[in-house]
């Protein structure tokens, strides 16, 4: 109910954000007519409609996207003709064409009176939902890769109504003051008929803003420096009060860990690596450790040593690792892929590919890395969610050996010295976030014209400022990740971290892809990162995290550029520690 809350809330937002901007004239261009027959239906209509297209896209894949794309194209041409209607309402009569003769008999309906039936309004709020393209803020980024981990459902779409439904509370607030404007304007002014062009020619420059990218463009950019910052205080708010009952479920570790119920199935993996298929029941009688990860995921990646050493430590006193790797990109459902990967972490303990998201929903998971801890009776006695508590953790295990009669339990904490990725993240000096590139959950794409979905556009550089980022060379982006089309290109961005890590890979043909790195226009020289030298060269030969840049010295504002020499290279996110 808290996360429907929170959407509801984010919605309410984007009346305060410049990216509401495109769809206002569509909505006040009947501010004067009757609210139930006419604004309330536009408002359904373009909310349901949004919900329905952000539920196909972050679940369906590219046709989705495509699909979208086309459906924009014609509500562009439906509005088009609405705002000619609107300025020139002699066009009536001259225009013939079935399309346009749409357009009119839209326009014609939007000016009846108020016992007009509430069709032509709902059409074209489905036509305006088409068009709009809220910002990806924390709140909607956070619905849309819920959506995108989980698969279609109630819950996803539920969430994403709830924002479309806060957005069109807003917009129906301003609605009813804007028909009591209006209607005031036509009494003492007798100007229905300017209110009348103006409202046409708003919507025809709204038109071309739209089909000139302006709304996910400029407007993207406007809104994250206005809204953002109390979406976030809100997305962390949330996140807050489950830490609370994280912190409140460990403190209990010292005493008598609670029952948080039975382990679930593990069914669901396509695959086991260094193992046969395990069950629940099967593990009955051993201290289970199921960890949630996905091999580029460099937080999971920081947690290994951890588990590694656990791992080791305790395996001839009934202790068991599971590790369930789930795939956060296509790239990482390659069971090939992560067999070299678990390989190279030198993990030794059971493997289970949960491709299918099959365990991950068993355990109603929602986060990398997860960490359940299960007594020898099956039961889940204990959870952790991201890096951190090791120690305590630890102690936890010790306390469930105890539980299952086991003695002589190795005293003492683990010591893990851990380098490259695996090495701990300096969290105090960490202002840059996780950045994806694909556009299903870009943020703070600065490119003159914004993102141009699944078609080769050629990307210049853009602003420079803290956490945004830019593309240059000719590029697709989808949704995932971007390809480089051609060279030369490069990616662009202002960060604040000791450490810049780019998860990337080569293209179909797999043939590995050269690249240079600066820092502030320099070689990295002793800031460099494991995976490129001082001067800043490296290779991308796989589909993995690449670690790029490691500073040593004072930690301030910097822009980082990866120029590659090579085309088909593809990029996914940036993370940072």
């Amino acid at each position: 109910m808290l996360l429907f809350l929170l959407a509801y809330l984010g919605g309410v937002l984007t009346i305060a954000s410049p990216c509401i901007l495109p769809v206002l004239p569509f909505v006040f261009s009947r501010a004067d007519k009757p609210f139930l027959k006419s604004g309330l239906p536009i408002l359904v209509g373009m909310a349901l409609t949004f919900a329905l297209v952000a539920t196909l896209a972050a679940v369906g894949g590219g046709w989705a996207v495509a699909a979208n794309d086309y459906g924009r194209i014609i509500a562009l041409i439906v509005m088009f003709l609405l705002g000619l209607t609107l300025v020139f309402p002699e066009l009536s009569d001259r225009l013939s064409r079935p399309l346009v003769a749409l357009g009119n008999r839209l326009a014609q309906r939007a000016e009846a009176d108020g016992n007009a039936s509430i069709w032509p309004s709902l059409l074209l709020g489905v036509a305006t939902g088409l068009l709009w393209a809220p910002c990806a803020g924390p709140i909607l980024g956070l619905i849309l890769t819920g959506a995108a981990l989980e698969g279609a459902s109630v819950r996803t779409t539920g969430l994403l109504v709830a924002y479309a439904a806060g957005a069109a509370t807003s917009l129906a607030l301003a609605l009813l003051v804007g028909g009591r404007v209006f209607a005031a304007m036509k009494q003492s002014l007798g100007a229905g008929e300017w209110v009348r062009r103006g409202l046409g020619i708003a919507v025809l420059l709204a038109v071309v803003a739209i089909g000139l990218g302006a709304d996910t463009g400029v407007l993207t950019r406007l809104s994250l420096a206005s809204t953002a910052p109390l979406e976030q205080r809100l997305v962390d708010l949330v996140r807050s009060s489950r830490t609370a009952g994280e912190k409140g479920a460990d403190a209990t570790a010292d005493a008598t860990l609670p029952v948080e119920g039975q382990m679930p199935s593990l069914a669901g993996a396509v695959e086991w690596l260094n193992s046969p298929p395990l069950t629940p029941e099967a593990l009955k009688g051993k201290v289970v450790l199921v960890d949630f990860w996905t091999y580029s995921c460099i937080n999971c990646l920081r947690s290994i040593p951890y588990i590694r050493a656990w791992a080791e430590k305790y395996k001839d006193q009934g202790f068991v690792v599971i590790g369930v790797h789930t795939p956060e990109f296509a790239f990482e459902k390659n069971v090939a892929n992560v067999k070299n990967a678990i390989a190279n972490l030198k993990v030794g303990y059971p493997v289970a590919i949960d491709n299918n998201f099959a365990i991950w929903r068993a355990f109603n998971n929602q986060y990398w890395p997860a960490h359940y801890f299960i007594d020898a009776q099956g039961n889940i006695r204990h959870h952790h969610f991201g890096e951190g508590d090791y120690e305590q953790s630890e102690r936890v295990i010790q306390e469930l050996l105890k539980e299952a009669g086991r003695t002589n339990i190795a005293a003492g904490t683990v010591n893990v010295s851990a380098s490259g990725a695996e090495a701990a993240s300096n969290f105090a000096t960490v202002r840059s976030p996780e950045t994806y590139i694909g556009y299903a959950r870009a943020r703070n794409f600065t490119s003159p014209g914004g993102a141009k979905h699944d078609v080769a556009h050629a990307y210049e550089a853009g602003t420079n400022e803290l956490n945004h980022w830019s593309l240059t060379g000719t590029w697709t982006i989808g949704a995932e990740h971007a390809a480089l089309d051609s060279t030369p290109g490069s990616i662009i961005y202002r960060f604040h971290a000791r450490d810049l890590h780019l998860v990337l890979g080569p293209g179909p043909d797999g043939k590995p892809v050269r690249f240079r790195v600066t820092i502030d226009g320099k070689r990295p020289g002793d800031d460099h990162g494991t995976d490129i030298d001082a001067s800043g060269s490296g290779v991308v030969t796989s589909q993995k995290l690449y670690q790029l840049v490691r500073q040593h010295g004072e930690i301030a504002d910097r822009t980082f550029q990866i120029e590659f020499l090579d085309s088909g290279v593809r990029a996914y996110a940036f993370t940072f520690g």
